[in-house]
């Protein structure tokens, strides 16, 4: 079981750090419009979607990323939580 626990939390971690450079390629101009730039949207804007129509942009500046990173670490640590109470 804590294997499985492992490699939950290791795909979750590496998932937020594909987050985290989708979103500072959006700081170089035509980076996302790169192969990785399309590859790295493929997997985060699914994902991303539901949090920028519940968060609003406030001005130019989205926040709907950090709340989505948030929510992945609650993620990992209800899933150490879980781990610990069945264990």
């Amino acid at each position: 079981m804590a294997l499985v626990v492992n490699i939950l939390a290791t795909i979750i971690s590496y998932y937020s750090w594909a987050l985290i450079i989708y979103i500072l390629l959006s700081w170089f101009p035509n980076a996302r419009e790169s192969s990785i730039g399309q590859f790295l949207a493929r997997i985060c804007e699914p994902y991303l979607e539901p949090f920028r129509k519940i968060i609003p942009p406030l001005g130019m500046i989205d926040i709907s990323p950090i709340v989505a990173i948030l929510v992945l670490r609650f993620a990992t640590s209800g899933l150490y939580q879980l781990y610990y109470w069945f264990v």
